[in-house]
């Protein structure tokens, strides 16, 4: 098994694939990024391949909107 590995120039590029890849599990599973995690944390959903995956999406979209979200700050 190989690791797909995605390097981006921008936070605006990373969020952007990480937003294309939430919408897609979401549209998959009919339901919100943020009711799959909050049940995916709570054990009501199995580790499957792309629930593991659609969590690990999903941690990373809300870290680089707390990095960018900061630098906005910074910036303001």
């Amino acid at each position: 098994m190989s690791i797909k590995r995605e390097v981006y120039l921008t936070a605006t590029e990373a969020i952007e694939a990480l937003l294309r890849s939430l919408v897609t599990y979401e549209q998959k599973y009919q339901m919100s990024s943020d009711e799959f995690y909050t049940k995916y944390l709570s054990g009501k959903l199995e580790d499957t391949r792309d629930f593991i995956e659609w969590a690990g999406d999903y941690q990373q979209y809300i870290e680089l909107r707390k990095e960018i979200d900061a630098n906005i700050k910074i910036s303001a």
